[in-house]
């Protein structure tokens, strides 16, 4: 039975990807988890796996094609002796069998998601690969309480071949989607032509929704800013203790970085004030489990914000490494999509250019992020006398919504003692 590859989503964002590459020709076998193609998406280049097994008949999607729909076929899939169509194979009709048949559509126009392991999640949600659901359509097989053996847990063919049908079951409503994201607004009126002479550079795909995101942002969040002015002399000198101690004890085991240390100081300002780290939904205000911080990462097309998980729990050489593989790798267009997808607080630092102070934009579904400047000697009162301290100005931008300004100001208050006590970090 032949079946259409399709066109994946890769992030929340994507709605269209150039195909970079086939990696499997046609003819060839495919193997659940095989990776047969490279996908360039707003955020990156990224590896895609096969979720069913078969020969590649036919590459509908030539390599290097741009502004490929999700969920447009690319390919067809087809089993051993089967004749290859000319074009690709009809969608199936919707089943009417079991409610998990009725849900693996919704499924299978997601699969950035990853499947948790045995081809179920937390709540309701089933991951299979398209041909299974069809075979458990046409079975009435509920799909629930069927155990995968694909990659990540998913429900493959040979899962579902050998089960048992299932009674079918009234068909139940379906739950209201949960969306902490801002709902589309109405698109801004053309600008006006161009008269000057100039030259024009097409907008790539991730600066296109960079630009849709951040006006989203800007025109439904209610965002409000705090500035505070934190002295970072003592974490200066612990930054120097660190690194010495580390090239005497055997090498470059790590190198920590300012921001290494920032990114330490706000996620265990996030563990005392955790309020903070929340996200406004239509339904009430979701408070986070794990402190995962997005940083921030210029590369060439853009932004991308790698995602440290758990920080505060890992020590500063776990996160300046950690950082730097993701940087590098960020640069490269390399990140898998659950390294750059979720987060609960973000963190933009401009210091290293020499910027003073600044105002980000915050990052929906996220509450907050942290905007930090340069530090520099500055003119500071201790104990009545005028003194000098290197001081850096910290801009924490806030959703109204979710953080207040007493809560806003509570949070900053936590960030600025951790960084002028230090110790506080190897705790």
């Amino acid at each position: 039975m032949a079946i259409n590859i399709l066109m994946p989503a890769l992030s929340p964002t994507m709605t269209e990807g150039t195909l970079a590459r086939w990696l499997k020709k046609e003819g060839e076998a495919v193997k659940a988890g095989d990776v047969i193609a490279e996908i360039e998406t707003d955020k990156a280049t990224m590896e895609v796996e096969a979720v069913d097994e078969g020969i590649l008949g036919k590459i509908l999607v030539a390599d290097g094609t741009e502004a490929v729909k999700v969920n447009a076929p690319i390919a067809i899939l087809v089993q051993e002796g089967e004749a290859v169509p000319s074009g690709a194979a009809p969608a199936p009709a919707p089943a009417a069998a079991t409610p998990a048949a009725a849900e693996a559509p919704k499924a299978a126009a997601t699969p950035s998601a990853v499947p948790a392991l045995n081809g179920h999640d937390k709540g309701s949600r089933i991951f299979a690969s398209p041909l299974a659901k069809r075979i458990a359509g046409e079975k009435g097989i509920d799909l629930s309480a069927v155990k995968g053996s694909g990659p990540n847990g998913r429900i493959v063919r040979v899962d579902v071949e050998g089960a048992k049908a299932a009674p079918a079951a009234a068909a139940a409503p379906a739950p209201a989607a949960v969306t902490g994201a801002p709902k589309p607004v109405a698109p801004a009126p053309k600008a006006a032509p161009i008269a000057a002479p100039h030259t024009l550079v097409p907008h790539t795909t991730m600066r296109r929704v960079i630009a849709k995101r951040l006006t989203e942002s800007k025109q439904t969040v209610p965002h409000f800013y705090l500035t505070m002015d934190v002295e970072l002399d003592a974490l200066l000198k612990l930054r120097g203790e660190l690194n010495a101690r580390s090239s005497k004890d055997g090498g470059s085991s790590f190198k920590l970085s300012v921001n290494d240390m920032v990114i330490k100081a706000a996620a265990l300002a996030l563990r005392r004030v955790p309020k903070v780290n929340a996200s406004f939904t239509d339904e009430g205000v979701a408070f986070y489990d794990d402190v995962d911080i997005s940083i921030a990462v210029a590369i060439p097309d853009g932004l991308i914000t790698p995602i440290i998980r758990k920080a505060d729990q890992k020590g500063l050489a776990t996160i300046s490494n950690e950082m730097k593989d993701l940087g590098l790798r960020a640069r490269a267009g390399k990140l898998k999509p659950e390294e750059f997808q979720g987060g609960g607080f973000s963190i933009s630092n401009l210091g290293m250019f020499g910027v003073k102070d600044f105002q980000a934009i915050i990052n929906p579904p996220q509450a907050a992020i942290l905007a930090v400047g340069a530090g520099e000697p500055r003119a500071v009162v201790k104990n009545g006398e005028l003194a000098i301290a290197t001081v850096m100005s910290a801009t924490l931008s806030v959703d109204h919504r979710v953080v207040d300004g007493a809560l806003g100001a509570e949070w900053l208050q936590a960030f600025k003692a951790i960084i002028q006590e230090p110790l506080n970090l190897m705790l």
